[in-house]
């Protein structure tokens, strides 16, 4: 099986099962220099992890993170940084019911047809249990950003679930109230309103959908190649990965169809040193008025916030009785889905979405020489003693 691998020069490769001995992650492409704990890394991973809530599965996973490579003294050495997450709780007895006979809406029966064969626990290798290893390789992302020369912030919330849309929120506002409720809404009392939806469908034994609205501020401007290389393409590409993710939109998004030329178009101006405090650029450049475009321009960054959607349909593992038939049998059987399961994506579903674009971000930093790929510090040649916490001289 191919496909398990992302990135260019910042290249996070996946393995593992939900229902396996393991999770995990080789993250190659990692400067030297960038100081990282395991505990840096939980803390991501803990915002992902089932069981924080009755909106969320119940299943009992610690999600506890073990480094085993690229790190010594508490700092990376430039190899690949080796991650493993244990999986602790796994029943896949509760799955025996479908090894001949697909789940409606799952990948059961095209991995199947696919290879001839698959693992039938917990859905293996099409679980979205997978993106543990993502929020991992996001926190190391994110990790070597932070300790970098540059300022960039990356923030997601929950702005629908159903028919329920949070009213437009600030950056700041993602910034203080996102992590605030269960749901992770940064408008408060919408996130009640997507509560008792999320209730209402729970209790109905089914799922309900929604979307993340995501943003990045502080991307300097110049990342990006024409087309294949585009950011909006490759970051497209790193969000409809995610599981469940049925659009990607980014600035107007699918309102651009209804919006006129000379309306969408944006004048350009010089900054002036005032005005310009979301923008990364420096007084005399020429900066764009507005932002409908995200940021993205020609495929290359503006410096301006990068901003979108990702939409994600209900999960398909539900209580409610459905239908389904056995390849073996040739029976038709009415067939009940039990187990531990989020009726809602969304809100366990930000910090996947944040991760992605960490990863994506950094990517594109390396690619356009704008973090030395070696060394943080952005140094080359000599030995530096001082710089080498692991050297003879520093112990």
């Amino acid at each position: 099986m191919n496909g398990n691998e992302f990135g260019r020069l910042f290249r996070v490769t996946t393995y593992g099962e939900s229902h396996g001995d393991a999770m995990g992650c080789t993250v190659s492409g990692v400067p030297a220099g960038v100081e990282l704990s395991e505990e840096e890394i939980q803390r991501e991973l803990d915002r992902r992890k089932p069981g924080q809530s009755m909106i969320t599965t119940s299943r009992d996973e610690p999600d506890a993170v073990e480094i085993n490579s690229g790190i010594q003294d508490g700092y990376t050495t430039g190899t690949p940084v080796g991650m493993v997450i244990r999986n602790k709780d796994a029943r896949s007895g509760k799955y025996e019911p479908f090894v001949t006979a697909p789940r409606p809406s799952h990948g059961d029966f095209t991995y199947s047809a696919k290879f001839g064969t698959r693992n039938w626990g917990g859905g293996g290798r099409s679980s979205a249990r997978e993106t543990v290893n993502w929020v991992a390789a996001g926190a190391v992302a994110r990790t070597a950003l932070e300790q970098s020369e540059y300022d960039v912030e990356i923030k997601a919330h929950v702005n629908q679930i159903g028919d329920v849309e949070a009213p437009e929120v600030d950056f700041e506002e993602i910034l203080e109230h996102s992590e605030g409720n269960e749901v992770r809404c940064a408008h408060p009392e919408t996130a009640e309103r997507m509560r008792d939806l999320i209730d209402e469908y729970q209790e109905a034994g089914d799922s309900i959908g929604g979307a993340i609205y995501f943003e990045a501020r502080g991307v300097p401007r110049g990342l990006g190649a024409p087309r294949f290389d585009s950011v909006p393409s490759r970051l497209g590409r790193a969000m409809m990965s995610i599981p469940a993710t049925t659009a990607f939109e980014f600035g107007l998004g699918r309102d651009a169809r209804e919006v006129a030329g000379h309306d969408r178009n944006e004048d350009w101006e010089f900054d002036e040193g005032e005005g310009h405090s979301e923008t990364v650029s420096e007084e005399g450049d020429p900066v764009p008025v507005g932002n409908d475009h995200a940021g993205l321009q020609g495929g290359i960054t503006t410096g301006q916030p990068i901003y979108g959607e990702v939409s994600f349909h209900a999960p398909t593992s539900i209580p409610k009785r459905q239908t389904t038939v056995d390849w073996e049998t040739g029976e038709e059987k009415e067939i009940q889905v039990v187990g531990r399961h989020d009726p809602v994506l969304p809100p366990r579903g930000v910090p996947v979405v944040e991760a992605m674009l960490w990863c994506t971000v950094l990517d594109f930093m390396l690619l356009g020489g704008r973090i030395n790929p070696d060394r943080l510090d952005g140094k080359v040649g000599e030995y530096d003693t001082e710089y080498h916490p692991s050297s003879p001289e520093n112990q």
